[in-house]
């Protein structure tokens, strides 16, 4: 059964997009692309729950 979660996204300071899961204690993270941000959370949130991705 696939799960979804909402993501927080901020555009902060030197150029860093910084992400969180609400839904997720300590799920953050980090990038310079939304791309990459994306990806980022994306592993964190699978390997946080066991979550499956699409």
């Amino acid at each position: 059964m696939a799960r979804e979660f909402s993501v927080i996204i901020e555009r902060v300071a030197a150029g860093y997009y910084v992400a969180s899961v609400p839904a997720l204690r300590g799920c953050h993270a980090q990038a310079t692309s939304l791309d990459e941000l994306m990806t980022r959370v994306g592993r964190l949130v699978t390997s946080s729950r066991g979550v499956t991705r699409r």
